[in-house]
């Protein structure tokens, strides 16, 4: 991997692949839900869509029809904390794909009678979403989590602050986070530092310098949200706080995770659905912030099985707070994490992620002998450890469902 910074102070991040034929090519920004205010919520993810709507130079129609005729594929992503555009082409069709999303970057038309028809495709996605009540339980338990803090917001906004959204809203906000502070490009695949001239060609004038503000810190909050609506299923969320993405035990957490609900021979997976066929659905994950984690568990379930799926949960994780992970569980999930990082490498789009997020949020590298000696130097104090610090306090919560009696009388302090 290699990191290069331009005249102007941009960041560019570069992994070169000879073996392969593509290249992956991206332009983060830090900005994303947590950045927001009440009043602006949802207008990181608008920017996102309102970018691919046309430029001066090509409609909307013309930036499909590039990508679609070189046989390659561009989208965005927005998240808590960033943004992403991305290209994946042939090496050959490089120079147009950077040549497009550049002019994008820079030059979008932010044309009102655009941005009007993308406000009501972000309002239908905004109703398919609230459809899922699979999906919306997680937004849900962040929400229980972090309160009024920004991570609890939700990406997508809500359709009032929406509708007060102007072309203007969309250029202040730019002006303020789409600086080169907040940038970083990454490129992943059959290059070499010839695409650096590439590179400054498009991105050298680029020169809207800002101050990085530092983010307020949020504190977990055991707050719990139910959310009525017609289900087949009570669909419920269990949420403890994490670590954050550089800290020192995340491998430790991953490892945990791995165990408790990250798959299908997990504790989770293998007592609630196959021993009991008490859910289709249940699992659990950590998302890893800047300076904090969120540790949820996940589980879709009739409401007259809802208070066993709650006790066999508490009895999972009750067993983990008291005997830890077996040594066995440990060597296999070294072997499982190791794996999958092995394998992810094998992607030009996984590798051009991993430098561009890394990047932006750390500005830390390692290579992949490091990442697996960090991962076998986990040891079961480690983990205990996390156990310790994950159980130190009340759960929060969320349910989508028909009805909160089953729940009514869950203690989410019973472990701590």
């Amino acid at each position: 991997m290699k990191k290069i910074i331009l005249d102007n102070g941009l960041r560019v991040v570069m992994e070169e692949i000879p073996t392969c034929r593509s290249v992956a090519f991206g332009i983060w920004v830090k900005t994303g839900s947590r950045n927001e205010t009440p009043e602006d919520n949802g207008i990181s993810h608008f920017i996102e869509h309102m970018l691919f709507k046309g430029t001066e130079q090509y409609s909307a129609r013309d930036i499909a029809d590039i990508f679609d005729g070189i046989g390659g594929n561009m989208n965005a992503f927005t998240s808590k904390e960033y943004t992403c555009y991305y290209a994946k082409v042939l090496d050959d069709h490089l120079p147009q794909a950077v040549e497009v999303l550049a002019d994008m970057f820079f030059r979008s038309s932010l044309d009102p009678v655009d941005m009007s028809k993308e406000r009501n495709v972000i309002l239908e996605e905004i109703s398919m979403y609230e459809d899922t009540p699979d999906d919306l339980v997680h937004d849900l338990v962040s929400k229980a989590a972090y309160e009024d803090h920004p991570l609890g917001y939700s990406i997508l906004g809500l359709e009032k602050r929406l509708n007060a959204m102007d072309p203007n809203s969309l250029r202040q906000y730019m002006a303020t986070h789409y600086t080169i502070e907040n940038t970083v490009i990454s490129l992943a695949g059959n290059i070499n530092e010839d695409v650096l001239e590439l590179i400054r060609k498009h991105f050298n004038s680029f020169n809207n310098h800002g101050v990085i503000q530092p983010g307020l810190v949020p504190t977990f909050k055991d707050g719990f949200i139910y959310h009525k609506k017609k289900t087949e299923q009570n669909h419920i969320c269990l949420s403890l706080p994490g670590y954050q993405v550089a800290h020192e035990h995340k491998y430790a957490m991953v490892l945990l995770n791995n165990i408790i609900g990250g798959g299908m021979s997990s504790r989770l997976f293998q007592e609630i659905r196959e021993k009991r066929g008490l859910a289709y659905s249940v699992y659990s994950y950590h998302s890893a912030y800047m300076d904090s984690g969120l540790f949820t568990i996940y589980a879709g379930t009739a409401p007259v099985q809802t208070a066993e799926v709650l006790d066999v949960m508490m009895e999972v994780l009750s067993e983990i707070q008291s005997k830890g992970m077996t040594v066995d569980e440990l060597r296999r999930g070294k072997e499982q994490l190791k794996g999958s990082l092995i394998l992810s490498l094998e992607s030009t789009s996984s590798r051009m992620n991993r430098i561009g997020k890394n990047e932006l949020l750390t500005a830390k590298h390692h290579n992949l002998d490091e990442l697996i000696a960090s991962i076998e130097q986990v040891s079961l104090d480690q983990v205990q450890t996390v156990i310790k610090y994950l159980f130190a306090q009340p759960f929060a919560m969320s349910m989508v469902g028909s009805s909160d009696k089953t729940i009514a009388n869950f203690r989410r302090d019973q472990l701590v």
